[in-house]
């Protein structure tokens, strides 16, 4: 699925309606150069999911940030500084990758052998000052009924053409 955000609050729309159909477990891998507009997704991702947009930033210093606030956990992986995929196994990753919450990783690409074989994939690609394509697929079954959720949720002007 494709579909073009014209500015800052219709990726943070689309954040919250990915959040409206998210489960226990689930886990987000966003992939995109910087400034494509991932943290912006996140935010969105929390409004929806009833946490503070304020509360989300880019933890580019600190790898993991958990928000507890909204209606499941939110754990929030910016791995732009990590090193080598290696470097993240004295976190403890898997154990938020499966836990009571949802999951969202920033440069999922830096995790390269590590990414879980299942999750909903969002590339983010700048095509103009404010607009960013916005490409979902998904790896595994839930994850596949989670996207034709979310195609039934965009209306069709809205896509990519």
């Amino acid at each position: 699925m494709k579909v073009v955000s014209k500015s800052v609050n219709e990726t943070i729309k689309i954040g919250k309606e990915i959040a409206r159909n998210l489960k226990s477990g689930d886990i987000i891998c966003l992939f995109g150069e910087l400034g494509s507009g991932k943290t912006v997704l996140v935010k969105g991702i929390a409004y929806g999911l009833g946490i503070k947009r304020d509360k989300i930033i880019s933890p580019s210093f600190v790898l993991i940030r958990e928000h507890h606030q909204g209606k499941l956990p939110l754990y929030h992986f910016d791995l732009y500084r990590l090193k080598s995929a290696s470097a993240i196994f004295g976190l403890g990753y898997e154990e938020y990758f499966y836990d009571e919450g949802v999951t969202v990783i920033e440069w999922a690409d830096r995790l390269k052998y590590l990414l879980p074989k299942e999750y909903l994939k969002i590339n983010l690609e700048v095509i103009g000052e404010t607009k960013r394509k916005i490409e979902i697929t998904s790896f595994g079954k839930r994850y596949k009924k989670l996207l034709k959720l979310l195609k039934d949720k965009f209306p069709m002007s809205n896509k990519y053409q």
